[in-house]
Order: C-alpha cells, then structure tokens, then sequence
C-alpha cells in the first residue's frame, strides 16, 4: 500500500489561549493537521504543534521521501525522514511535522490491519486511563469556579498552569494552590505547571525548591516546569531534594533529547509531546527508556483530538502511562470527532478499541476551524 499524497491544514478561530507572554488570538495556526493518502483510498490523520506555513514548508521537503513509500511501515519511515533531513537541524518544524506524519502512519497501519494503535505497539495494558483536566491559572476566586465546575462535570483530576503564578509573589502562588485544592477536595489528584519554558519566566532554582516544599503541603501530585527548560544540573538537584515529583520535557523533540534527562535523573515524569517530539514512534522509544530508569511517561496534550487519540494509544501500550492531559475547553479537542468524548462516571476515558487511533474527524465540524475537503478528500 503505496503512499500517493500528504496534505495539511491549520486550525484557526477557535486557538485557545497558551499563557505565553506573546499571547495567541484566536485566529493564530499554532496546530496543524497532517492527512496521509494512499493508492487504496485510505487516509491517515496526524497532529502538528506548529504552524500551517511551516508545516507546509516542511512537507515540500518531506513529500519526495514519502510518495510512492510503504505506508505500513510507520517507524521505518519515520527514521528515514530524521536521517534524511537531519543537516536541516533536530527540533524544529522538519521534526515537528515528520511528528504528524509518524501518527498518521500508525493510524494507517492499525486501519490496514484492523487493530488500534496500542496493540500493534505491543500490547493493551489499560482499556481506559484518568484524563487531567488541564487550565490556565487565574486569580484564585475565579479559579475556584472553574474547578468546581470541571469536578461538577466528573473530572478527578487536574492541573492548574502558568497564569501568575512564579509571576508575581509567593503569597499569591500559595493562595492560588489553596483556593485550587478547597476546589477539587482532598481526594482528587492535582498539579501545578509553573511553565517556567515562558520567555519571560525569572525564578530559579531556590525558588523552585521552596515552591515544591510549599505544594507538598497541598498534596500536589506534580511540579511541572519549575526550572528553564534547559538547567539540566538544576533539575536533577530539585528532583532530589523536593517533596513532591518533577516533570517535564515538553519542548524536548526525539528520544536523543531525552536521554541525558532521563540518564542524570532530572525528572520523575517526562513529558513529550506526540505532535512535535517525533510522533508516536519516538514517544514509545522515549516511554520505555524512561520506564527502564524508574521514571514514569506522562504525554503533554495541549494540542487536539488527534494528539489526544495518539496519547489514549499510548496509554494502553506503555505500563507507567495512567495519566493523559486534556485542555478544558478547546474546540480543536471537544469539536472535531464524529464521536464526542466521554467520562464514565470515574472520571475515566475508555481507550478507542476501533482500527488505527480509533476516531473519526467530523468534516463538517472540522470545516468550522480548517479546509476540511482539502484535507480528507480522496485522490
């Protein structure tokens, strides 16, 4: 089964915002959405964390190694795209796309095959996993109300990022972390991202220390992002001195990235992202690695129903990973699938058992924010 086209169209109108100091507009393509085509009629739907132009740009690179290729043969594929390309640099828009399409290649795979994703990457250790609902941080009255709509609504567990906290004093971030756990109750499982990979982030490493001591007194399950996302040395003294776990990762791409975190024991949780790290394959690489050294793998999911169809897969084939991130919030996750996400009544997703990454975009839900005959239109 021969690939014959690759497609991509951006996600635009309904951006959410990223807490960044460049704040997004709704109208910024900051996701983008990879379709591989082939001879049979089949299509394969992956995610991309950049923006349509560049996604573009790097398929016209991409599309010579990739039309008239085995379309069953993801990882294989995937590789050869790293080694082609790589005088072109590792980490930028070449990886993130090769990210998109390395999961709609799995998605092909599991479609020729008949399987989901999770199985072909070995086997299903989980027919459903806790999804986090994941949000912008806010003063804490109106952040109480949010979270007590989200845990009104089934959800169990949460992680509460960015915003002011680390941004203003150590008042208002204890504050914020109060009103968040009298939100949710005791039981339910909570997480801070301070998301210090911010360009205007200040706060260092004594901070850091003195912030997770303070979240331990909260029972924060996670410390996302307490340190720039390059003080390797850093991380791997907070990660042994503080109470509560590190994480982090998330603007790391491919397994080479991660291994010196994971090797110097920086983080408890490592957190790539399926739609820019180098997709599925890489994911399951930098998952066992990471399982192999104690450390357990948590994807970041600030992205799309795609990227969180990608995760759920992942979930099920990788022993450690009980924990996927959902954005609240975000019509390019709630509005895209022919089929709406859905808690069970313990706050769990059940993983898709369909072929390939078990969804179905919705075109006309999908034309709202993108072209979606562009995209899913057969050859």
């Amino acid at each position: 089964m021969k690939i014959v086209d690759v497609r991509a169209t951006g996600l635009r109108g309904a951006t959410p915002e990223g807490g960044w100091q460049e704040e997004l507009t709704q109208d910024d393509v900051v996701h983008t959405l990879v379709a591989v085509h082939t001879e049979d009629g089949r299509v394969g739907i992956g995610s991309v964390f950049t923006s349509e132009r560049l996604v573009r740009g790097a398929l016209e690179v991409l599309s010579p190694l990739l039309i008239g290729a085995n379309a069953l043969e993801p990882e294989r594929t995937s590789e050869r795209l790293h080694r082609a390309t790589f005088w072109l640099g590792r980490g930028g828009s070449v990886t993130h796309t090769i990210s998109g399409v390395d999961t709609a290649l799995w998605d092909l795979l599991g479609k020729a095959t008949g399987q989901p994703v999770g199985r072909l990457l070995g086997g299903r250790y989980r027919d459903r996993v806790r999804p986090y609902a994941s949000l912008l941080m806010d003063r804490p009255e109106p952040l109480r109300d949010q979270l007590l709509g989200l845990r009104e609504a089934g959800w169990r567990a949460f992680k509460i990022g960015w915003g002011p906290f680390g941004r203003h004093d150590s008042g208002l971030d204890e504050r914020i972390v109060a009103a968040a756990r009298e939100a949710v109750g005791p039981e339910a499982e909570l997480m801070v991202d301070a998301g210090a990979s911010d360009s205007a982030w200040r706060q260092g490493y004594k901070w850091a220390l003195r912030t997770a001591r303070m979240l331990d007194d909260y029972g924060v399950a996670w410390f996302e992002e307490p340190l720039p996302p390059d003080a390797l040395e850093d991380y791997a003294q907070l990660r042994r001195l503080a109470p509560v776990a590190i994480s982090g990762g998330e603007v790391l791409t491919r397994r080479q990235a991660f291994q010196p975190w994971i090797e110097a024991g920086a983080l408890d949780i490592v957190q790539p992202d399926v739609t820019k790290a180098g997709g599925i394959s890489e994911l399951r690489r930098i998952g066992w690695a990471a399982h192999d050294h104690g450390i357990k793998l948590v994807p970041h999911g600030w992205n799309t129903a795609v990227g969180l169809a990608a995760d759920l897969q992942l979930a099920s084939a990788l022993p450690d990973t009980d924990l996927v991130e959902y954005v609240t919030g975000s019509p390019y996750v709630d509005g895209l699938t022919a089929r709406p996400w859905r808690l069970d009544e313990d706050g769990m997703l059940s993983i898709p058992e369909e072929p390939g990454l078990g969804i179905e975009l919705d075109p006309d839900k999908l034309d709202r924010y993108a072209d979606a005959g562009h995209l899913l239109a057969t050859v």
